[in-house]
């Protein structure tokens, strides 16, 4: 049990600090680095902990219940191999962090950086980490949002906003593949676990349906790890911080496509197809990419296709898939992050001190900055496969991979020959990398002088080398135990003997090491003054633009498409296309209930039902007299909006739901002020509408008055047949039989929220998240024309004035209810487990006693003397809310489970202690956030405040 709420605590806990890292004020970097820090640290020491269980063919395995129903469970398993990916993603991840505190300047984000790095790393934890193949892909998916925001970090930028949407559109494609593949592999095995699908790859193989899996699980492998013909997007994802690429696109997100392939080898491998298709796919890409890293100008631009060369060497050996070829394959894997890590970073400090990447610039770097030239170069000697040093020794068991003889097919014939040339091309970009930037005359035209950076900055360059070193040199005693329990737990127990030895002997994978590296030399001496002063990328690849064909696709399928389609099946205007998608609502529920009996035995009419009729022609009259007045009178039609709600309170209270009716008293009072607020700002009224001479517009209020009254009588015809004719019992009873003695609580209706069906509620306070972050993030650049509102003038110091003078007394009635308001909310929170109230009521509650303050009083007035920080509130609730629903995972009960009893308390008695109560605190704390959020984007657009002008704002006007 130990062992597996620790494999828990691995994935939640980067979710957990990357919450945390988001609330952090923006200007100190050291907060985020010690919390990302110490994050990292737990997850190393976690997986040392963890070590002995999974060496030597070990696993550990822990089910979370979720839905087990449907086979969906929270599986988490570790064994060798996962274990070892494990620890790149942590090890690395802390190096990266530490460099990212000093390469990042004090008044960028950086908060969101750590955040969305913490991010990344759980998502990473949970695709390595997932025992059921459809959890995989959800985390899967995560890795390519994250990505997306990591990518998309300096959003002022064009090429970073263009490199995102590309990255995000092709690895979700992939990802949607992957998630069809994963459900006809669960239909065939019949079973989503992964353990029983790796167990079952003779079923899958001989299938009818495995060239269509196969197909689509490919498709999502090669999107992710950047395989031809889908390797555009990685170079194009450059355009992020050097952090991110060091951390992504060397160690992690672009791992993870290989990562599959070497895990689902035993189910889906060993077939000639899987071999044509993979070791094929691998050469292409092996190939192609050390070509175009060879004539790439931008250091960072050479590290990219460098990175899609060395995937495409690990996914050739996934396809080989021979013993020795998984080894090596897995060997690789560390291999490459360690070093490629460790040169990003170094690109990245290149940049960072002298102003630019551009190679045909840089010059003579080793006298000014000569402690990152010999890091540097030492790892770019690794990359090119240098004896002594991490990336010779993988190399060499991919080129004896290579020579083995596998099927005798022209492609197992032809794989020596493309992996001594990619090697050759290897040797030739590294020794250009190290010779053009570090040698020669020193350059004198660089934006800055370049020097030596902080040490601090440059530790984790040194620790990635000095690995690259450590296993070059001593490699099994490095890496020789890690290596043989993640090889154990691809192959099984019958692994073949291997050693990591530097010398073999004269063999032939020594010989074709050899030839690779002359050949490399003279490929870069011979043609370098070309190379070096010619166009990026040979002439072939510059006509093959994919990521031009990719715009272009995007294109037509994104605008062209639809554009044409909507000529034939859209309207103009939003209440057009409003009004058209309600008549095909309403046309589909008649087609569903024309068949029905609708003989329903409606009640005996008495004076309670007379009296129920008469208020709800009240409400009615005040909803028709909102919309006559919405064309006249727009604040009068407000004040009738609210009536007709206060009739649906006064309804919820005569059916007994008095929840009901305090949520919606609430909702009523908060919708109300924050659309006053809002008011000012919506669009001029139609004169067309307006106008009383029109017979049109009447004609057109008359039609739109009929649909309203069709769909009001039709869902009161349907709720009555619902009423009328249910059974004798229902599933309320059971709640009410069982909301006490399970729930510890007497209000059923709240019992039922954060209890019983606490989980649709924390999807709904997720939703609530993030519809307040995106009301926020589209107010905050809201900049109305004036012509465009209804009074357009802006508020004069004279007007503003006398606007304080008349709000003076309201003001100071508002100022004096908040303290009541905060204790009712207070009140309503406590006693929501047994009497009407709970979070979402008091959360409400205290929201509506800050909309007071904004709306009559002014808001500078208000934001001195209140901090409200709604972001940090939203992000506390979630983490709240999550962490006590995971927290019934420790006592191995399903997620979300309650426990609650009475304490019996000193002068006070006994009272009820549930972890319910904890739940709906985080409910309260999202709900008061979000609401506050949007009312700041509300009031600082309506009010006496214009939003404050941001360094991106005017970063963008200048792009």
């Amino acid at each position: 049990m130990v062992e597996q709420n620790l494999l828990l605590l691995l994935v939640l806990t980067p979710f957990v600090s990357a919450a945390l890292a988001a609330t952090l004020p923006v200007g100190s970097r050291n907060a985020e680095t010690w919390l990302a820090g110490l994050t990292m640290v737990i997850a190393l020491a976690i997986l040392a902990v963890l070590y002995p269980a999974v060496a030597e063919g070990g696993r550990i395995i822990g089910t979370f219940d979720w839905a087990s129903s449907i086979g969906l469970d929270l599986t988490f398993r570790i064994d060798g191999f996962a274990w070892l990916f494990m620890v790149l993603v942590a090890g690395i991840g802390l190096l990266v962090i530490l460099y990212a505190r000093y390469y990042m300047a004090p008044e960028d984000p950086v908060p969101r950086l750590y955040s969305c790095l913490l991010a990344f790393a759980g998502a990473m934890s949970g695709l390595v980490l997932s025992g059921n193949i459809i959890v995989l892909v959800v985390f899967w998916e995560l890795t390519s949002i994250v990505s997306f925001l990591l990518i998309g970090y300096w959003f002022q930028r064009q090429d970073a906003r263009d490199g995102a949407k590309m990255a995000l559109v092709v690895t979700a494609t992939g990802g949607l593949c992957l998630m069809v593949a994963m459900i006809l592999i669960g239909q065939i095995v019949g079973s989503y676990q992964l353990d029983d699908v790796l167990a079952a790859g003779g079923r899958i193989t001989s299938h009818p349906l495995y060239p269509v899996v196969l197909g689509l699980f490919l498709l999502g492998a090669f999107t992710k790890s950047a395989q031809f013909p889908f390797h555009f997007w990685l170079p194009n994802a450059m355009a992020a911080p050097t952090p991110v690429s060091s951390y992504l696109h060397s160690a992690t997100m672009v791992k993870a496509g290989v990562f599959i392939l070497l895990r689902f080898q035993p189910a889906l491998g060993g077939t000639e197809l899987w071999f044509q298709v993979v070791t094929g796919a691998g050469l292409i890409t092996l190939l192609l990419g050390a070509l175009v890293a060879l004539f790439k100008h931008d250091l960072k631009g050479l590290l990219a296709y460098s990175t899609i060369s060395h995937l495409g060497l690990i996914t050739a050996l996934a396809g080989i898939g021979t013993p020795l070829a998984l080894i090596a394959a897995i060997f690789h894997i560390v291999n490459h992050a360690v070093f490629k890590a460790s040169l990003f970073m170094a690109a990245g400090i290149i940049d960072h001190e002298t102003g630019t990447r551009d190679m045909r610039r840089l010059s003579g770097l080793a006298r000014a900055m000569p402690v990152t030239a010999t890091l540097a170069i030492i790892a770019s000697a690794a990359m090119a496969g240098v004896p002594l040093l991490n990336g010779f020794l993988s190399k060499e068991m991919f080129f004896e991979a290579t020579y083995v003889w596998n099927n005798g097919s022209p492609l197992d014939n032809a794989a020596p020959y493309v992996a001594v040339v990619a090697g050759a091309l290897s040797a030739a970009y590294s020794l250009r990398f190290i010779v053009t930037v570090f040698f020669g005359p020193e350059a004198r035209d660089l934006p800055h002088e370049p020097h030596e950076p902080p040490v601090l900055m440059r530790l984790p360059v040194a620790l990635l080398v000095a690995i690259c070193l450590a296993v070059g040199i001593a490699p099994q005693a490095m890496l020789g135990g890690w290596l043989e329990s993640a090889a154990i737990a691809i192959l099984g127990p019958e692994l073949p003997h291997f050693s990591l030895k530097i010398w073999h002997g004269v063999n032939p994978a020594l010989i074709m090491s050899l030839i690779a590296m002359t050949l490399g030399g003279l490929i870069y001496l011979l043609p370098r003054r070309w190379i070096d002063g010619g166009e990026e990328g040979p002439w072939l690849m510059r006509a093959l633009n994919f990521g031009a064909a990719f715009d272009w696709a995007l294109h037509m399928v994104g605008k062209r498409l639809p554009q044409a389609g909507m000529r034939y099946v859209s309207a103009p205007g939003l209440q057009a296309q409003l009004r058209v998608m309600v008549l095909m609502g309403m046309a589909a529920a008649w087609f569903a209930t024309g068949p029905l009996d609708w003989n329903i035995p409606l009640p005996a009419i008495t004076s309670r039902e007379v009296v129920f009729a008469l208020m709800w022609l009240i409400g009615g009259a005040c909803a028709l007299g909102a919309a006559w007045q919405a064309k006249y009178h727009r604040f009068a039609a407000l004040i009738l909006m609210g009536a007709a709600g206060l009739v649906t309170c006064a309804t919820f209270v005569w059916l007994s739901a008095p929840d009901l009716a305090v949520t919606q008293l609430l909702v009523e009072i908060a919708t109300t002020a924050l659309l006053l607020l809002g008011l000012r700002w919506l669009p001029k009224r139609d004169e067309e509408i307006v106008g009383d001479n029109n017979f049109r517009p009447r004609l057109r209020r008359f039609r739109d008055l009929l649909i309203a009254l069709a769909c009001g009588l039709g869902m009161t015809a349907i709720a009555l047949a619902v009423l009328l004719t249910k059974p004798g019992t229902s599933v309320g009873d059971w709640f009410l039989r069982h909301s006490y003695a399970e729930g510890g609580g007497t209000n059923v209706v709240n019992v039922i929220l954060v209890d019983f069906r606490a989980f649709d509620t924390f999807g709904e306070i997720t939703v609530l998240a993030i519809v307040g972050l995106t009301v926020y993030a589209l107010l905050r650049r809201f900049r109305p024309a004036p012509e465009s509102v209804e009074r357009p003038r802006p508020q004069l110091e004279a007007e503003e004035q006398a606007l304080e003078a008349y709000l003076f007394v309201p003001a100071v009635l508002m100022q004096w209810m908040f303290a009541p308001i905060i204790a009712l909310a207070a009140y309503l929170f406590f006693r929501g487990h047994d009497l009407p109230g709970g979070g979402f009521a008091a959360g409400v509650t205290l929201a509506i006693g800050l909309l007071l303050q904004y709306v009559a009083t002014n808001v500078r007035w208000v934001e001195a003397r209140l901090t409200v920080l709604p972001v940090r509130w939203m992000g506390t609730g979630l983490c709240i809310a999550a962490a006590v629903g995971a927290g019934s995972w420790i006592f191995g009960m399903p997620f979300l489970t309650t426990h609650y009893q009475y304490l019996d308390l000193p002068l006070v008695g006994k009272v009820p202690a549930s972890t319910a109560m904890l739940f709906d605190l985080g409910v309260f704390s999202l709900v008061v956030g979000a609401i506050v959020l949007m009312l700041i984007a509300i009031a600082h657009q309506s009010l006496r405040v214009a939003p404050r002008p941001r360094k991106a704002d005017a970063d963008e006007e200048k792009a």
